[in-house]
């Protein structure tokens, strides 16, 4: 009877012992699934590394503290729905005419920043393009700027790769894939129309009565690059303010299209593009003959090239003049 009453004992304090581990191990479990969900909600925003022709950047997606220098680049985060705190609003284009409303900072003009200003607003991330290129790096101490330009020669490459990496950083890829593609279709579209009969065209910009041309490869290139056009001289130099020229040079061209900038019509100036080219000279060219000289969308070709409104808007110029 002893010997039975210890082997009780025995098992009973095996039991009590194979129980108190197994409340332990649950124990021991939901301490994991608790810190499990701790550590996901510690977790640190996901980053992106940007390397541009001027720098490297880190920042964080979807930045909510944006100053925009670039027009190009506000038209496409306009389009992709991204809110921004400040831009310089000297030279707004028309169709973003929304940005002068007082709750958006003037951050100072194009070519010269309001540094003050900028520091103030603490910003997360400054866009730039290339009138910024010289302030770059005072711009960079005060937050990560980022260059973004377009480089005329290979617009639409430029231009692809601009769209897609805000698309990266806002988390809006979607939304630019399908903006691209629309885009793409109409340059192919037009391109076809334009290089079925070999179109020959001359661009020449207006600045409140002297005049200019521009040639391959220039920050108009997209008219004989990816549109098509034939350039009737082969011969202009690549420069930022072209080659200026004469009326007698145009009509011994002669070109079928002659595409017009109106640098005075964006920058203020008495004499319109218009009035420029209402000439005794220049009514003796094919192009004006046959009512070819397309006035373009100057405020966006001349400050806000490279955005996506603003490139479907430049296919839309070129259309309505063929």
């Amino acid at each position: 009877m002893k010997k039975t009453k210890s082997l009780f004992i025995l098992v009973l304090v095996l039991i009590t012992s194979l129980a108190l581990t197994a409340c332990n191990s649950k124990k021991d479990a939901e301490d994991v699934v608790v810190d499990s969900g701790e550590n996901k909600n510690t977790e640190e925003p996901s980053t992106i590394t940007i390397t541009h022709e001027l720098g490297e950047v880190v920042i964080d997606k979807n930045p909510k503290k944006v100053i925009v220098f670039d027009y190009a680049t506000l038209d496409s985060l306009d389009k992709l729905g991204v809110e921004i705190i400040g831009l310089p609003k000297s030279n707004i284009p028309t169709f973003l005419d929304k940005f002068n409303d007082e709750k958006y900072a003037d951050v100072g003009t194009l070519f010269e920043p309001n540094f003050e200003k900028i520091f103030e607003l603490e910003p997360d991330v400054i866009f730039v393009s290339a009138r910024q290129s010289e302030v770059y790096d005072e711009l960079a101490k005060i937050a990560p700027t980022i260059f973004l330009n377009i480089d005329g020669a290979n617009y639409m490459d430029s231009f692809t790769h601009n769209v897609k990496l805000l698309g990266e950083i806002f988390e809006k890829e979607e939304t630019v894939e399908k903006e691209l593609a629309a885009i793409n279709e109409s340059i192919k579209n037009l391109n076809k129309a334009v290089t079925e009969d070999e179109k020959n065209a001359l661009i020449v910009m207006a600045n409140d009565g002297a005049i200019s041309v521009y040639g391959e490869g220039s920050r108009f290139g997209i008219i004989h690059g990816e549109f098509g056009f034939v350039p009737i001289d082969k011969d202009i130099k690549v420069n930022n303010h072209g080659d200026k020229v004469t009326f007698e040079y145009i009509l011994e061209k002669d070109p079928e299209y002659i595409f017009v900038i109106d640098r005075a019509a964006t920058t203020g100036g008495s004499t319109s593009a218009e009035q420029v080219f209402d000439n005794d000279i220049i009514k003796q060219t094919t192009a004006y003959k046959n009512d070819k000289i397309v006035y373009l969308s100057s405020q966006i070709w001349y400050v806000a090239s490279g955005g996506l409104t603003g490139t479907m808007t430049m296919i839309e110029d070129i259309q309505s003049g063929l």
